[in-house]
């Protein structure tokens, strides 16, 4: 007996260094990849967002801070916001979410739900969880401007 003992051993023990090896890859593509490029893209993106203003559509309690927005308008800003904020190629230049939201009065219970809302919608176009909490902490400092007391 070698070394690594019989051959099943040998087998197995390649099998697990390459597993490993293989694994190792895939968290080095990870580390290059963007957070936009994980997400899934432009396509993504703005699948997200509409999968997004469905759900806010159909939310009674939700859909009310909308009903002076233009919806085409604030599509297309948010899933700007979203491909700058993940590192993508777009530049937002929209009005910053202290002025966008203030006269709104959102409260905190309505806030979660439309973040919650973004994650089903990402989960529903296969985000991975990883990228997910990446994107929702990369919005997160973002709650107190858009929460500022007017």
């Amino acid at each position: 007996m070698g070394l690594l003992g019989t051959a099943a051993q040998r087998i197995v023990f390649i099998f697990l260094m390459s597993s490993m090896l293989s694994l190792l890859g895939c968290a080095q593509h990870n580390n290059t990849a963007t957070l936009y490029e994980r997400i899934g893209g432009q396509s993504a993106i703005n699948t997200i967002v509409e999968n997004l203003l469905y759900r806010i559509a159909e939310d009674e309690d939700v859909v009310g801070y909308f009903a002076n927005t233009n919806i085409d308008l604030f599509a297309e800003s948010f899933a700007t916001q979203l491909c700058d904020i993940s590192d993508g190629p777009c530049r937002y230049d929209g009005p910053p979410m202290d002025r966008a939201h203030q006269t709104m009065g959102i409260t905190d219970a309505h806030f979660n739900r439309v973040v919650e809302y973004l994650d089903d919608a990402m989960r529903r176009e296969g985000v991975p969880l990883s990228a997910r909490n990446d994107l929702l902490g990369r919005l997160a400092p973002l709650y107190e401007d858009v929460m500022r007391l007017r």
